[in-house]
């Protein structure tokens, strides 16, 4: 008997969209070692140069090229390039040392931390960088280079990089376009090109990954956010889609390019990804059931899941975490009152402040501020009727299945969670709070949940917060708003994707002096393109308000203190032209502000010291875990406004 059973949501292939293109893999990772199926190997001439300015040789491809099947007649060595249009410069990439081309550009500094780097790479038209691969293909004998099928790349882009390319190469290299609109656009410029009907020309069977998986079978006819994918499914897809959530499996019933960002990341997850010809016909019978693939370099084989034994171990999901909470305090509690271990009744971001306050470390200061309990979340929920509702909609199919209408639903559930009436009492009380405590000081109200800093998930930039409040109004409905903000789509993507139980999530409101920093940013007690190296603390600034570090408003300073030889160095300079600082009407407003020194810096070197001895004071009062910390600036002074512990995606 084939046993038939329903997919667990994980989520929606739009929203995984950047994160996945942008690669959460290894940042500078080590040269890749031979495997056991000898997918890749290591090459013993490989070169320990980050990049390459040009290739006068196939000796030098190969000191940088990863070589997918090494050794057998699918062989595929290929290495990535950066075009640096803003510097006129092309990186041929050590792709034994970087696995993305956002590891390289990360690594080296090129773009800052935390920065988007998918629209400003594959989507925009003035973008700074072309970003691709070259590879030798053996079956027509020519070297090609390519670029994401998603890409959006202009005439004007292709020409660019294929004379750099070819310029800077020692022999010959023909464009490979992944997509119709790049065979459309390289056609209307006369571009020299392979085609990939060409490399792949008769083949019904390629295994652009080969390896085993057990899975649901799952063929998507059209793939679009109406389409849930299950983290347990093969899935069978008619078009190469952008990126995809983990799966067990890939079949792809058009030819790909083996350099897909989709099989770097099935190569990643270790899973099966193949292209077979009118797959999504062949395999109609086992749509929606579980079944074995086995995919080897030469061929296929199916097996079918009917032993219940067998079902249980190799198609199950990880059980889900259910975050900590305790609802029994009501009381609005100070941030001086509080410790680590009082994230259960506030959420990390709070606690994490009251346990650095209270290990009254020199040389900063917290900014004042209280919190609401979780209790209080919880009590507004059940007295509005909102947790019946999210209940039910969380029992609805199409809110489980469909991505677009879960989307939409959420929405309008954040909506009635503003619009819902708060406890006159615990109104009372914010304000009063803010009275006594605070002065009627303009605050922020920050987001605090029980669903961050859990293990392997850190819920970092999931949630909402609301600055610079100034009217007791804007305060209630910046609580509501960071209440609210619990149920954003991403958020609730976010926790599927983990596992967290989604019925016992909770939020508290951390109501906080708000800082208007004349220069702010974020350290780390770690270099952070280099998770061996441990002493180096990375400093990013800013002009104004710390959020503007990463929001690709420009390029923010960054900096490496070395605590053992007491230096700095100046990775990048600030070429950022505007700083978010105050408004009196509330929020934030844009300013021209060049806070800079002659020298162009935003922080002088004694800045820099006073900022990496607080963090390394920070970390450890933590036990000595790598410590992601937020600050700001006012004249001398230093504020530390967040402090959590430090993922680098291990």
């Amino acid at each position: 008997m084939l046993i038939r059973k329903a997919c667990f949501p994980l989520t929606c292939v739009i929203v995984f969209l950047c994160s996945v293109l942008l690669g959460f893999g290894q940042i500078r990772p080590e040269a890749p070692p031979r495997t056991d199926g000898g997918e890749v190997i290591k090459n013993e001439s490989a070169t320990l140069e980050n990049s390459l300015p040009k290739i006068t040789s196939e000796a030098e491809f190969i000191s940088i090229a990863r070589t997918f099947h090494p050794n057998t007649p699918y062989s595929l060595p290929h290495a990535m390039f950066v075009l640096d249009r803003k510097e006129d410069k092309l990186y041929f990439v050590n792709s034994q040392r970087f696995r993305f081309h956002k590891d390289f550009l990360l690594g080296t500094y090129l773009v800052p931390r935390g920065a988007d780097v998918f629209k400003p790479v594959y989507i925009d038209e003035d973008r700074r960088f072309i970003v691709g691969t070259v590879a030798w293909q053996r079956t027509v004998d020519k070297y090609t280079w390519e670029i994401w099928e998603g890409d959006m790349a202009t005439a004007e882009h292709l020409k660019l990089a294929d004379e750099a390319i070819n310029r800077h190469f020692f022999t010959k290299v023909y464009y490979k376009p992944n997509s119709s609109r790049q065979e459309d656009i390289s056609s209307q410029i006369k571009l020299d090109r392979v085609l990939v009907s060409e490399i792949n020309a008769g083949q019904e069977y390629l295994a652009l990954n080969p390896g085993k998986a057990v899975g649901r079978v799952h063929i998507i006819d059209k793939l679009d956010d109406t389409v849930e994918i299950g983290d347990n499914e093969i899935i069978v897809l008619n078009e190469l889609p952008m990126s995809l959530p983990p799966v067990r499996g890939i079949i792809v019933t058009k030819p790909s390019s083996p350099l897909s960002h989709v099989n770097i990341l099935a190569k990643g997850w270790g899973i099966p990804n193949v292209y077979i010809k009118d797959a999504d016909k062949l395999f109609r019978d086992k749509h929606t059931y579980v079944w074995e693939l086995d995919a080897t370099l030469t061929e296929y084989k199916w097996r079918p899941i009917d032993d219940p034994n067998e079902l249980a171990v190799r198609f199950a999901s990880p059980n889900q975490q259910v975050a900590p909470s305790d609802l029994s305090v009501t009381r609005l509690t100070g941030l001086k009152e509080m410790r680590a271990k009082d994230s259960i009744l506030f959420g990390a971001k709070a606690a994490n402040l009251g346990e650095i306050i209270n290990a009254r470390i020199p040389g900063f200061t917290v900014p004042d501020g209280f919190s609401i309990p979780f209790y209080w979340y919880d009590k507004f929920m059940r007295d509005n009727g909102l947790d019946d509702e999210i209940e039910d909609l969380m029992d609805d199919y199409d809110f489980v299945h469909n991505p677009r209408y879960r989307r939409q639903k959420l929405e309008e559930f954040r909506k009635k969670i503003q619009a819902a009436k708060m406890d006159p009492l615990l109104e009372r009380q914010i304000y009063t709070k803010w009275r006594t405590q605070l002065g009627l000081r303009p605050v922020f109200v920050r987001s605090s949940s029980n669903a961050e800093d859990l293990p392997n998930f850190s819920g970092a930039g999931l949630y909402s917060s609301v600055f610079n409040v100034r009217t007791r109004a804007a305060l209630m409905n910046g609580v509501k708003k960071v209440w609210a903000s619990l149920w954003n789509f991403e958020a609730y993507e976010a926790r599927v994707r983990n596992y967290v139980d989604q019925e016992k999530v909770f939020m508290s409101a951390l109501i906080q002096v708000g800082v208007d920093m004349e220069r702010g940013g974020v350290m780390i007690t770690k270099d952070p393109f280099d998770r061996d190296n441990s002493e180096p603390i990375f400093i990013s600034s800013v002009c104004g308000h710390n959020s503007n570090v990463v929001n690709n408003k420009g390029m923010p300073e960054q900096l490496i203190y070395l605590p053992e030889l007491d230096t700095v160095s100046v990775i990048t300079l600030s070429d950022q032209t505007s700083a978010l600082r105050f408004s009196l009407a509330g929020d934030m407003r844009q300013v021209n502000d060049r806070c800079a020194n002659a020298q162009g810096r935003v922080v002088s070197d004694a800045n820099a010291r006073a900022l990496a001895e607080i963090a390394m004071r920070i970390e450890k009062a933590f036990s000595g875990v790598p410590q992601d910390i937020e600050w700001g600036m006012i004249g001398p002074r230093i504020y530390i406004v967040q402090t959590r512990p430090y993922i680098d995606g291990k």
